[in-house]
């Protein structure tokens, strides 16, 4: 999968997630029918959002966006909805395009971040059960804490 596509499709399903969430925002606090929407979206928007969150900062790393630009397809998250302009805009601009630049063949990474990359692009498998566990396990950590309206009550 090249960068384009797994950016796109990453975060499409960020937009995704948001759109189950306000669904679920919505049986909860206007129709107070249920908080069972919210308890699953609520989650799995969660795991999805802390996904795209890793494949933009890999993607940044890959394509040498600016740091700013790198923060603010990570920040674009946070706002319902805006990873699909953001990945547009990224697109228009031919910031997604060409393949792998670190995979076997290709450049010699340099600094730690991008020798990581080449790491994970030549080992994929154990890198993607490496990279879910992480993101499980921050999740879980997460979901310890509880809703993020009480962390600070």
């Amino acid at each position: 999968m090249q960068p384009r596509t797994l950016f796109r499709t990453v975060a499409f399903a960020e937009a995704v997630t948001w759109t189950l969430l306000l669904i679920g925002l919505f049986l909860k606090y206007v129709t107070r029918t249920t908080d069972v929407g919210v308890s699953i979206a609520g989650g799995i928007h969660g795991f999805v959002f802390l996904c795209y969150a890793a494949t933009a900062a890999f993607t940044c790393i890959n394509q040498k966006w600016t740091a700013r630009t790198g923060l603010l397809a990570i920040a674009s998250a946070v706002v319902p909805y805006a990873t699909i302009p953001v990945e547009r805009s990224l697109d228009r601009r031919g910031m997604l395009d060409g393949g792998w630049r670190l995979a076997a063949g290709g450049e010699k990474p340099r600094g730690a971040l991008e020798k990581a990359q080449a790491w994970v692009l030549g080992n994929p498998i154990l890198a993607v059960v490496l990279v879910l566990v992480g993101v499980a396990a921050v999740f879980s950590f997460l979901l310890f804490m509880g809703p993020p309206d009480t962390w600070f009550a």
